[in-house]
């Protein structure tokens, strides 16, 4: 199969990349800057770079690349501006809904030129979808949250739903907290821990739900062989924790204490409104993974943590 994919040299699609070049994918990767997906993907094995093409494109504009995607057949979207680690400026508010919002617009316009047309599109969202609250339960049937992140995921997922409107099937996955090694959140988090000053963020009541890296890689693959599976399926463990137990989890597989808690205001004076997206949460179940057979090699926060750090 040929697989096209955006986002392809970040935390998850560069592992998704290896995972279909391992299994005899034709892989595709759109990026902005070729050169850095050369580094990126440098140490493939040699029959893996045969099987991997690096396209330059602009995520706003289709021209040249539209064409140049033809053949695919499956295409999955995983390009976004990062949502955390900075102030949520106007113009980084306006990065986030262009990199998500208007590159899916444009990725579907590009779809929309291709004959034949891809059969899939596996289609990034996340858990923000459902706003915060630390009470409910949430599953693929709940309705959407308020604030901006909640915005964002509404609208990212009406751009993409637009390719249905081209006979090409729709997975979306509202991803969460992803755990993998060397980045993502579980690497910003280790730090403190291993300078036994690690502790819960914020009041440590708000719910962390996760994911490993494999398991949203395996769900996303899946999505793409699956020709059951469409619409919208949560990318979380079926085990979601607490900021204040995971803290602790991740202290007992590190062998560090968890008791130096980080307190909001200290985020929030350093990080303004985008401090939320670690000091707020929601408690999401991946019930349609689940009923559509997906097994998760790690169901358990433990686990999870124990195959990153000490396998």
């Amino acid at each position: 199969m040929k697989v096209c994919v955006t986002g392809g040299t970040g935390f998850v699609g560069s592992r998704l990349v290896e995972v279909l070049l391992e299994r005899g994918d034709a892989v595709q990767v759109l990026t902005r800057s070729v050169q850095k997906a050369k580094s990126k993907f440098a140490k493939l094995p040699s029959e893996q770079q045969d099987q991997l093409t690096l396209t330059q494109y602009d995520p706003l504009v289709p021209s040249q690349w539209a064409q140049e995607i033809a053949g695919c057949e499956a295409i999955v979207n995983l390009a976004g501006e990062n949502l955390a680690g900075e102030r949520w400026t106007p113009q980084k508010k306006k990065a986030i809904r262009q990199s998500r919002i208007d590159g899916t617009e444009t990725l579907v316009e590009a779809i929309a030129q291709l004959d034949p047309k891809p059969g899939v599109m596996v289609s990034a969202s996340a858990v923000g979808y459902y706003g915060a609250d630390e009470q409910k339960i949430f599953t693929e049937e709940s309705e959407p949250g308020s604030g901006f992140l909640a915005e964002i995921c509404k609208d990212w997922e009406a751009a993409a739903a637009k390719v249905k409107d081209e006979g090409v099937r729709l997975v979306q996955v509202r991803i969460g907290i992803v755990l993998g090694p060397d980045g993502g959140a579980l690497s910003k988090m280790m730090g403190p821990f291993q300078a036994f000053i690690g502790g819960p963020i914020g009041s440590g009541k708000q719910w962390l739900s996760w994911i490993h890296r494999d398991d949203l890689v395996g769900l996303i693959v899946a999505g793409i062989s699956n020709a059951q599976m469409s619409g919208t399926f949560n990318a979380t463990a079926p085990n979601p924790q607490r900021m204040e137990a995971f803290c602790q989890i991740l202290g007992e597989v590190m062998a560090r204490p968890s008791w130096f808690p980080v307190p909001s205001f200290a985020l929030e004076a350093l990080f303004g409104e985008s401090a939320e997206v670690v000091l707020s949460g929601q408690q999401v179940l991946p019930k349609n993974a689940q009923t559509a057979g997906y097994e998760f090699k790690y169901p358990t926060l433990k686990s999870a943590l124990q195959q990153i750090l000490v396998s």
